[in-house]
């Protein structure tokens, strides 16, 4: 398996919310222009401009900005550090996120949305299997 697809399904993806998932399935799919590649946020994350809306974002802070509702530069620039620390957390390696955004900022954007898009897709009906699996017990006992 690729780096980057591994540290997407073992890092990034299991910390997303549902709503990242789909705004960035949307985003994706769509070929939003304020989904970034090769910069964090536009306005990019300065102090004069942290209080600032978001135009546009990677990846990962797309996720935080369109899909949890986060706002402003200095929003989604925390969201985006701490996803980062987050993820290398998970892989239990310093900078482990790097192979995924590195992947994500150089790939062709075409490439890079087909591939990505069909990630999002995988997890999406992960989790709606999940929801469907924990939904039965809860109708079984109601039966019962």
């Amino acid at each position: 398996m690729e780096s980057w697809r591994k540290v997407w399904r073992d890092g990034v993806e299991p910390l997303l919310s549902l709503g990242s998932l789909e705004a960035l399935r949307n985003g994706l799919a769509n070929d939003d222009p304020r989904l970034l590649q090769g910069a964090t946020t536009t306005p990019p994350p300065l102090q004069c401009v942290q209080e600032w809306p978001v135009e546009a974002a990677c990846v990962l802070g797309y996720c935080g900005w369109e899909g949890d509702g986060l706002e402003t530069v200095a929003e989604v620039e925390e969201y985006f550090a701490r996803m980062c620390f987050e993820i290398d957390q998970r892989l239990g390696e310093p900078a482990g996120c790097r192979w995924f955004l590195n992947w994500y900022d150089e790939t062709p954007r075409d490439e890079m949305r087909q591939r990505l898009l069909a990630e999002v897709h995988r997890a999406l009906a992960r989790r709606q299997g999940e929801d469907e699996f924990e939904e039965a017990p809860r109708v079984a006992s109601r039966v019962a």
